[in-house]
């Protein structure tokens, strides 16, 4: 068993904000290996169970909101008594990676992050895989210098941002599935590869709204 975490925050105010990235990764998974399974609530998660590569994973979005997804991941954890190292894989938006950009890494810190924050306080350790999805301004990552940082990952992308997001989403969800089927290392070599891409220039073609619209929805679950 594998256990997938997209992290994020309930509610179709957040659906497409930059908080959310982790939820738009799980969605696509949902809708490539897992249509029609039913979305179950439990662990004070929505989740999907699927098979990749032969292997059984867990779909799992925390429904706690962002600053206690520990309680969720903990929950699913214990319950399927997982090795963090070995089947458990993380995926989290990255203020300081620009919008197009991923990087999966076999650990490290919360960075400030408060999901990964929340799970490592709960599980005590740091010592699992998370795939970063970038959120950050163009070109280099970060905020805006005048913008609250908690307002700048709540917001959306814009017209011009969407069509990176759309190839670094396609990009993460190719390298979940390569984790499944081939490890962590050969993940990691495949997300982590290529140059940055260049600033946009042109405003782009804006994209329909199916393409960002929540494919695992979250079922209407009483929090605690």
């Amino acid at each position: 068993m594998k256990l997938i975490v997209g992290l994020g925050n309930p509610g179709p105010q957040f659906t497409k904000t930059r908080h959310n990235v982790g939820f738009m990764v799980v969605d696509r998974l949902v809708r490539a290996h897992g249509a029609g399974e039913p979305v179950k609530a439990r662990f004070n998660a929505a989740t999907v169970e699927v098979t990749l590569s032969g292997e059984r994973c867990l779909l799992l979005k925390p429904t706690t909101f962002m600053n206690l997804s520990g309680r969720a991941v903990g929950e699913a954890v214990r319950f399927f008594k997982l090795d963090l190292a070995a089947e458990m894989l993380v995926i989290v938006d990255d203020l300081y990676l620009p919008t197009g950009q991923i990087r999966m890494k076999p650990s490290g810190s919360a960075g400030g992050h408060n999901g990964l924050t929340s799970i490592e306080q709960l599980m005590a350790r740091d010592d699992y895989p998370r795939l970063r999805i970038g959120v950050g301004q163009l070109p280099a990552g970060g905020k805006p210098p005048l913008m609250d940082q908690a307002d700048y990952v709540l917001s959306r992308f814009s017209a011009d941002e969407e069509p990176l997001l759309e190839t670094s989403l396609t990009k993460a969800t190719k390298a979940v599935e390569m984790y499944v089927a081939k490890g962590l290392t050969h993940a990691m070599n495949f997300a982590n590869a290529g140059a940055p891409p260049p600033k946009s220039t042109t405003p782009p073609p804006t994209l329909p709204a199916k393409s960002l619209a929540p494919i695992f929805p979250l079922p209407d679950i009483t929090l605690n």
